[in-house]
């Protein structure tokens, strides 16, 4: 007898339906379980849990042969979610559990030798997977119930053990569903506060231009001037999470596994400090299996790379297409995956490998060739992706004693949400920043006067930059002019935008060779 269960596999951040179709007919001695269908070790391991996980529900498998086969046959499978959708189709088969009770309910979870169920990853994807499939119900572990039930407009059972699902399909016991959760009732866990670091007034103001308008951001200075500090507290300005964008953040780490224990949702924008020995798979996603990488997790957040040069070649240059595009497409032999990217790019880098250069507390000993080499770690086409350059100087702590108390991460977050308040009339669109204007775009909100547009020609033309540092420079000054909530820039907001190109307007040059 053959019965079919629908349940869904990972691929990349989202999931496809997966059909388990299971043949049971009488066989030797003894229970043999074979399953076909591209699974991988996870899947194929299923078979030594499915047995003692249905013996020791009460549900007696004597002599027979199983067939289990995952349709498609040629979509590579892989995880321990599929346990549980297989038992439902060998009781199922076995004529414990009505086949009318299997219409329009996707299965998922992993089975313990003793029936109970343990929590997946992706469960967000496969509940948003049984609603596009026109399931009318999906069935969980416990653990993942809060995370599946974030898609809503489907009924999401938690379910403990199998016998429990075997019960209810039976209509020996009655369950309820998770109600969906409303995110605004969850807590927030609060950040760093911009309250903290006192004096800096230069790089707050291009980290609120930053968090403003979503711009990629590179700071630069000695060691202890407060770039990590900084960068930290760029979360805590930008907007607060919409509903849409934390369903799809907690989509990703979910898929990723990164998601907590408990299954609920990411409230917070990420926060990702990936090491510099950081690898190319690890930073953009891959690996034989492709993963999210950091750039990924800090979808709709921030991504924070710390001593920017000393991050290998490899890995800077194959930054430059999500910084561009806003995705990430790894090709494999069997398929191909996008990863969404967008965003906020935060680096931060010495001056010079010793890290003392231009510091009047200590002395350079780095040469010219030693600094040019280690600048030219970053190439010109990365250089001409990072927005805004900014110089963080060192304070002398008998200077920041006198300082009054800076102002905090709420107060910015006002400017920030009312400047993002004038983009989304401008695009009609929440998910849209003035980096992430197309050439038209900028045409139609960046226009200038004949004389600005001169004086921006001549400011090009002497740091010798390429047409896209023109498109950044344009949409830096729009961002700094919804934040003075003006309608059109205007001369003040694109000297400013230009006085944020520091490491085009100070280029180190290459030294001579003599002899």
């Amino acid at each position: 007898m053959i019965r079919r269960v629908l349940c869904a596999c990972p691929l990349g951040v989202k999931a496809v339906p997966i059909t388990v179709e299971v043949d049971v007919r009488p066989g030797g001695q003894r229970v043999s379980v074979s399953i076909v269908g591209l699974p991988d070790t996870a899947t194929r391991e299923s078979k030594d849990r499915l047995i003692p996980a249905i013996t020791n529900s009460g549900y007696a498998l004597d002599q027979l042969e199983v067939v289990i086969n995952l349709a498609p046959a040629d979509l590579p499978k892989e995880g321990a979610g599929f346990d549980l959708p297989m038992a439902v189709g060998i009781l199922a088969a076995r004529g414990l559990i009505p086949p009318d009770r299997l219409e329009g309910v996707m299965f998922m979870g992993e089975l313990a030798l003793d029936g109970s169920l343990r929590a997946v990853r992706s469960v967000l994807a496969m509940s948003e997977c049984a609603r596009s499939e026109g399931c009318h119900s999906i069935v969980v572990p416990r653990a993942n119930g809060s995370e599946a039930a974030l898609s809503g407009k489907v009924k999401v059972f938690p379910i403990d053990t199998l016998a429990d699902l075997t019960h209810f399909l039976r209509g020996k016991k009655d369950l309820k569903p998770i109600q969906t959760p409303g995110l605004d009732y969850l807590p927030k866990r609060k950040g760093p506060d911009f309250r903290d670091v006192k004096g800096q007034a230069a790089a707050k103001r291009v980290l609120e231009i930053a968090a403003a308008g979503g711009h990629n951001v590179l700071l630069f200075g000695p060691p202890g001037s407060g770039k990590s500090m900084l960068s930290k507290r760029l979360p805590g300005i930008m907007p607060n999470l919409t509903s849409e964008e934390v369903i799809e953040i907690t989509r990703i780490w979910s898929c990723a596994g990164k998601l907590a224990v408990n299954g609920q949702p990411v409230l917070r924008r990420p926060f990702r400090a990936p090491h510099h020995t950081a690898s190319p798979a690890a930073v953009v996603g891959g690996g034989g299996k492709p993963r999210p990488g950091e750039v990924t997790l800090a979808h709709r957040g921030v991504l924070f790379l710390d001593e920017f040069p000393e991050f290998p070649r490899q890995v800077l240059e194959v930054l430059r297409q999500p910084l561009e595009d806003r995705e990430v497409t790894i090709s494999r032999a069997s398929c191909q995956l996008t990863f969404p990217a967008d965003i906020l790019m935060i680096a931060a880098m010495n001056p010079c490998p010793c890290g003392w250069m231009g510091d009047k507390r200590h002395v350079c000993l780095c040469s010219d060739i030693q600094v040019y080499r280690y600048r030219s770690r970053i190439s010109g086409p990365l250089l001409d992706r990072i927005d805004l350059h900014v110089e963080v100087p060192a304070l002398a702590m008998s200077v920041i004693r006198r300082l009054p108390s800076a102002e905090s991460s709420e107060r910015i977050r006002s400017r920030v949400e009312d400047a993002r308040a004038a983009q989304v009339r401008r695009f009609e669109s929440s998910l849209v920043t003035n980096a992430a204007m197309s050439p038209s775009q900028v045409s139609q909100h960046c226009a200038l006067s004949d004389d600005m547009a001169d004086l921006l020609d001549e400011k090009i033309q002497q740091m010798g930059c390429s047409a896209r540092v023109h498109d950044k420079i344009l949409k830096i000054a729009r961002t700094v002019a919804d934040l003075e909530k003006s309608e059109a820039i205007n001369e003040k907001h694109l000297m400013e935008a230009l006085r944020y190109r520091q490491m085009d307007q100070k280029p180190i040059k290459a030294p001579e060779v003599k002899g």
